[in-house]
């Protein structure tokens, strides 16, 4: 499994956020790649979350308006995919002002990880912990002891 991860701010190189992402970036078997982008206008942050995605990849936008789903029920998704064919997955999240319309219509799931506000940096962090679960979940590891 391929997993891009495209969000609007950038996260300081050095920083706790980033070094916690990295931490589980670096505990997955699948490949991962985070591309991030400046603060801008919503549009422009449209354009780059929208622009260039991976053919044929399932396309999950982060929005408080999505559904709430349980780090299991997120996994038998994912695994669901898997098993139609899909090899990569695209999690996009927006800036401060969340997505425009068009970005949640191109999603496959839009998902929410609660009402709580959080910082964007640490959210990526918490993203990348999430993806980890899953696939431990879907290799049966205990990890995630449900």
């Amino acid at each position: 499994m391929k997993i891009l991860i495209k969000a609007i701010g950038k996260t300081k190189n050095g920083s706790p956020e980033q070094a916690l992402a990295k931490m589980y970036c670096e505990r997955l078997s699948w490949d991962i790649e985070i591309k991030e982008k400046d603060n801008a206008t919503q549009a422009e942050e449209a354009d780059f979350l929208l622009n260039n995605l991976p053919k044929g990849a399932k396309i999950v936008v982060l929005d408080e308006r999505g559904e709430n789903l349980s780090s299991l029920e997120l996994a038998h998704k994912i695994e669901s995919w898997q098993c139609e064919g899909c090899s990569e997955i695209c999690f996009l999240i927006g800036g401060a002002d969340g997505h425009l319309p068009q970005t949640r219509q191109k999603a496959d799931l839009v998902l929410s990880f609660g009402r709580l506000t959080m910082p964007h940096m640490l959210f990526r962090a918490v993203l990348c912990e999430q993806i980890y679960r899953v696939q431990t979940i879907i290799n049966k590891h205990p990890y995630h002891r449900a």
